[in-house]
């Protein structure tokens, strides 16, 4: 007989849903899997089969084929052991009905029969409430996953026999209707700006990236606390919008990142990968492409330490995603896009021994190295970072260390200040912070005074300013009038702006 039922896969960050069809009819004992199925889809035989048995059904002992359409679209991922196995019980007549068009089902499952968690709910709970589907079967460890989609019937299941229970008797099942969540208050972990000692032209070129979205550059000899201010960034930005929560949960859900029980992340992200990481690490890729460390930082903060000791490759690519916003991953079967929309925030040695500039130390770097080293970072890369800021050694005397600097709380009701008045200005491509602001939307938001022009001539004249270092600085500009609640863009504000473009 042949049963039919719905599951998902996730294709990039969208899920794809697909039809499994179960054939059980007379001949040799066999089990194979067709439409187009990667390795662990093909390995889910030994696991149904066990998984059958150990929970007391009878597994045929027939010809069965197992059908994944579309059979154009590869499929990857143990989610497809649950409907397969249900599929395999409702075409030997164990369930009551063979057709089941209005659940969606998903699970991976254990030798005993247990469910184990999926990755990637989020995104197929999403499409199963805009395609109006009937529900949502799914493991019980990922339903607080489930439950950031609201107006959603979800069902969750422990084990094979609770599923079979469920798609024979639903009204003996409790049926869990979502409604969406609020995003909490994010946490801090205890790191402030209080603790940062003096350095006030990087705490305050900090807090211009913070309002604006800005990609910040800290260059300074080690231990003057460029890792500390940077790890501290994330104390001074907003929190997440619904939206923004929903984007980056569905992306840390398709990475297998999200803890089991979790649900709608409410901290905005901050990843540090290590300065070996490679390119496809870094912007995502594989056979069946998964999100890389950008995408795993959309909305947040990417911290790049070591900034000169990245490989050249890793660094290049990152210059496609700093101006749109997202990374489309190419192979042979399929294109994916992830998104991409971080602040970049990096710190480097002003040359290879870290001592250029220190008043104290000699640095012994020939003039060859120094430029060697600094040229790792490339012009085009360089033009796509709003502010570099030389950041001094940190003072180093009992008063210093005595001494508090301001708090992260109030920076940040500074940044949510700038931030509102950004989200007033929000064009019909829902641009909400400055960094964002491309072609006409620059000149028609960012446009300085008489002054201002005059100085921005003067730059572009003395410091070989290209057309998108000019287009940088005026948004830069236009946050540090945010920031002072300035509706125009005057001469100081562009003059502040430009001292953020020092050479490394």
């Amino acid at each position: 007989m042949l049963a039919t039922l719905c599951s998902a896969t996730v294709v990039g960050v969208e899920a794809l849903f697909v039809q499994v069809e179960v054939d059980v009819s007379f001949g040799l004992p066999a089990f194979a899997v067709v439409g187009l199925p990667d390795a662990s889809v093909r390995e889910s035989r030994d696991r149904v089969r066990s998984a059958i048995r150990n929970s007391g059904f009878d597994f045929p002992q027939h010809k069965v084929t197992i059908n994944l359409a579309p059979a154009d679209v590869r499929k990857a991922g143990s989610s497809f052991d649950l409907p397969i196995a249900v599929g395999i019980l409702a075409a030997s007549g164990l369930l009551r009905q063979r057709h089941v068009s209005d659940l969606v089902l998903v699970g991976e499952l254990s030798l005993d029969g247990s469910i184990l968690p999926s990755r990637g709910i989020l995104p197929i709970a999403i499409a199963t409430r805009r395609e109006h589907r009937g529900g949502l079967l799914l493991p019980a460890a990922n339903v607080a996953e489930a439950k950031v989609v609201g107006d959603l019937a979800v069902t969750p299941v422990r084990s094979l026999a609770e599923a079979v229970n469920a798609v024979n008797d639903p009204a003996s099942v409790p049926i869990e209707v979502n409604i969406v969540p609020s995003v909490r208050q994010a946490s801090t972990d205890g790191l402030d700006l209080a603790d940062v000692r003096g350095q006030l032209l990087a705490r305050r070129a900090l807090e211009v990236a913070a309002a604006g979205g800005h990609n910040l550059l800290l260059v300074g000899p080690p231990g003057s606390g460029k890792t500390m201010m940077a790890r501290r960034l994330p104390g001074v930005l907003p929190p997440l919008s619904f939206d923004e929560a929903l984007e980056v949960t569905a992306v840390h859900s398709v990475s297998g990142i999200l803890q089991p029980g979790a649900g709608l992340v409410a901290d905005r992200p901050f990843r540090a990968p290590h300065h070996t990481i490679s390119e496809a690490a870094l912007v995502g890729g594989g056979s069946n492409p998964r999100p890389g460390e950008i995408s795993l930082a959309h909305q947040g903060v990417l911290f790049l330490d070591e900034f000169a000791e990245f490989s050249r490759r890793a660094l290049e690519v990152l210059r496609q995603p700093l101006e749109e916003g997202n990374v489309t991953v190419s192979r042979a079967l399929r294109s994916v896009v992830f998104p991409a929309r971080f602040m970049l925030v990096a710190a480097m040695n002003p040359c290879p021994c870290g001592l250029l500039g220190d008043e104290v130390r000699v640095c012994r770097c020939t003039a060859d190295q120094i430029r060697r080293y600094q040229g790792r970072i490339s012009g085009p890369l360089r033009d796509r970072i709003d502010l570099v800021i030389r950041v001094p050694p940190a003072p180093v005397t009992t008063d210093a260390l005595a001494a508090s600097g301001e708090a992260s709380s109030a920076v940040r009701t500074r940044v949510l200040g700038a931030r509102e008045r950004q989200a007033a200005r929000a064009d019909a491509a829902g641009i909400r912070v400055n960094a964002g602001l491309q072609g006409r939307a620059v000149w028609r938001h960012c446009a300085p005074d008489r002054h201002g022009r005059r100085l921005l001539d003067e730059a572009v004249r003395r410091m070989g300013l290209s057309a998108r270092a000019l287009d940088r600085v005026l948004k830069v500009a236009r946050t540090i009038a945010d920031l002072e609640g300035s509706d125009a863009v005057s001469g100081p504000h562009v003059a502040e702006a430009l001292q953020y473009r020092t050479d490394l």
